[in-house]
């Protein structure tokens, strides 16, 4: 079963991802994407723990608020980095490197909790970290690709954030807290958070309203639609979050953080093969071999 609940958990939140995606290239506002994406994934984990009667007693054990906080931290602050990094490199380079953060979770699942690694699976980390060589050499081919260098570090802090996520359900998975409420408490934590951003967005589009001109007008209708276009691919977005989190705790509870978490990092690949068919996403033969390489290891470590 937690096979099966690894490789689902990578199918929905890859679609997560898409959606994140698709708004992003419809322009839509980063700050109400997330907003909305973090207040569905809230109904759902709150739903679901409630269902399961989790929601309540775990709601009054300061463990689960503490553990919230910190993977809701996370994975907020990992969101907002990786559509951070999204305007400045391509989606099907960047997603999957965000995935990297799960040679942490392997580490951690290896070195602390003891569980096994075959020489397959360690092959698969090494593949990923050639990957992750590749994709920073500066040649002049990838300078034209990348230009920014503010790419790179959005995408190693998003990655050492994303770790906290992934690793941190590992962590309340070994202290028999319910996984549910943990991430209810995460994402609505993230909802107090990407409200303020969404908040103080709305006021200077008002401001910018408040100017009897056309010109601002036109803007002000632009912004009106890329908060409207981000809040409706967030919602649907946020439903995919909480399914793929959900089946990535399930897999968890019964299968190893260092095979179930490759497994579900493979999400990435969602959003990669989606970016390249439908928006002709450009990569340089080097950064082809970095995607190359990135995608085997990931199939090498789930062997």
């Amino acid at each position: 079963m937690w096979f099966a609940a690894a490789v689902g958990s990578a199918i929905l939140f890859g679609l997560a991802g898409w959606w994140m995606k698709v708004s992003q290239m419809q322009s839509g506002s980063t700050a109400w994407l997330l907003l909305g994406l973090y207040l569905s994934g809230t109904v759902g984990f709150g739903i679901h723990a409630a269902v399961e009667d989790t929601l309540i007693p775990s709601l009054q054990d300061p463990k689960v608020w503490a553990a919230g906080f910190i993977i809701g931290a996370g994975s907020g602050l990992g969101n907002a980095l990786f559509m951070k990094a999204l305007e400045y490199g391509p989606a099907s380079l960047t997603s999957p490197l965000t995935n990297m953060n799960i040679v942490l979770v392997i580490a951690m699942g290896t070195f602390v909790y003891h569980e096994p690694l075959s020489g397959t699976q360690f092959g698969g980390v090494l593949l990923l970290l050639l990957a992750v060589l590749f994709v920073s050499f500066r040649g002049n081919k990838e300078k034209q690709s990348i230009k920014e260098s503010r790419w790179f570090v959005y995408v190693a802090v998003s990655i050492l954030m994303f770790a906290v996520r992934n690793g941190g359900l590992k962590v309340t998975e070994e202290m028999n807290l319910a996984g549910a409420p943990v991430l209810f408490v995460a994402y609505i934590l993230s909802v107090l958070w990407f409200a303020r951003s969404a908040v103080r967005e709305r006021k200077q589009q008002v401001s910018l309203g408040g100017l009897n001109n056309l010109r601002h007008e036109r803007a002000l209708q632009l912004a009106a639609n890329s908060s409207r276009t981000g809040m409706r691919w967030g919602l649907l977005a946020g439903l995919f979050s909480y399914g793929g989190l959900q089946l990535y705790a399930i897999s968890l509870q019964t299968g190893q953080a260092n095979i179930a978490g490759p497994i579900f990092a493979a999400n990435s690949l969602v959003v990669a093969a989606g970016s390249i068919v439908l928006y002709r996403e450009r990569l340089t033969p080097l950064q082809w071999t970095a995607f190359i390489l990135t995608a085997a290891g990931l199939i090498l470590i789930r062997l």
